[in-house]
């Protein structure tokens, strides 16, 4: 950018390269337009390359968010009305000041009582995708989950990289197998609520699971929170969910976050302190059918 800009006054202004060349009035005043354009070009464009982060355009690969005014929900490497036909959503735009709570559960290390604890304490619904080790292990904590009002839902049974799986029957069986353990485990029916591992994606997923019956879940907040041998301070966690929390939001936390797990509590409260309440995965779907049958009207 800052090179184009030089070729083009260039170009365009004819630059005078010696003192020799300055003939007239007119060209001296062109020069010294130029010489007031060309950092001006150069600070733009650094501005622009660090406070506006390139944001991928098409809907494949790996999930991203561009934060670009506090308060507001960040761009997504795919729009709303693009996921929309897919059945898929990552924020509530509606605008108002709502929170949807998710957690991701890939294996259980002693953090989820105190999470279920706090959540529990304010009456916060939450949504928690497992995958087929978490069932396995920790049915008692699943089965908790339910009794307290919280959504369980699919994060397939082995964790993979979901893009790469390109056969429909491939793809089912991660989603239907962990399915049929949970029915075993809990005699229920598990939603049909999908986020893919890792965020990781192709448009030929995202139809396979609408095809399959599936709504899929992505998030417009979430933070480095997984690395167990480098749990985020206090301080870090309540910058980056204070800080860019914003109405309809869908939070992704992990669940086995030891830093999740001591600050929910307080987390909560001052969410609640910012005029935010807490609604469901399920409402959040509804509100969306009910918007939609009002436009066709």
């Amino acid at each position: 950018m800052i090179f184009s800009s030089f070729s083009f006054l260039r170009e365009h202004i004819h630059l005078p390269l010696c003192r020799s060349r300055i003939q007239s009035p007119r060209r001296l005043g062109t020069f010294l337009l130029a010489l007031i354009l060309l950092p001006l070009s150069y600070v733009l464009g650094a501005f622009a390359a660090t406070v506006i982060p390139a944001v991928p355009a098409s809907a494949d690969g790996n999930w991203g968010l561009s934060f670009q005014q506090e308060g507001k929900p960040p761009v997504a490497n795919a729009t709303a009305d693009e996921l929309k036909q897919y059945n898929a959503w990552y924020a509530d735009l509606s605008g108002e000041k709502v929170i949807y709570l998710t957690f991701d559960a890939g294996y259980e290390n002693g953090n989820t009582p105190m999470i279920l604890d706090a959540l529990k304490k304010h009456q916060v619904p939450a949504a928690f995708f497992v995958v087929g080790n978490y069932l396995e292990t920790s049915p008692d904590l699943v089965k908790r989950m339910i009794s307290e009002g919280h959504i369980v839902a699919n994060h397939t049974y082995h964790h993979p990289d979901m893009s790469k799986i390109s056969d429909r029957e491939s793809f089912a069986k991660e989603l239907s197998s962990l399915e049929a353990l949970y029915t075993e485990i809990t005699g229920e029916t598990m939603r049909k609520y999908y986020r893919p591992p890792q965020g990781k994606y192709s448009k030929v997923n995202l139809q396979m699971a609408k095809d399959l019956g599936y709504q899929t879940f992505f998030w417009s907040l979430a933070y480095v929170d997984w690395y167990q041998d480098k749990q985020p301070a206090k301080e870090e966690a309540f910058k980056k969910l204070l800080g860019r929390i914003h109405p309809g939001a869908i939070v992704l936390l992990h669940s086995t976050s030891s830093t999740n797990a001591e600050i929910l509590d307080e987390l909560l409260t001052k969410w609640e302190e910012m005029g935010y309440r807490f609604g469901t995965l399920e409402e959040l779907v509804q509100k969306t059918a009910a918007t939609q049958s009002f436009q066709q009207v």
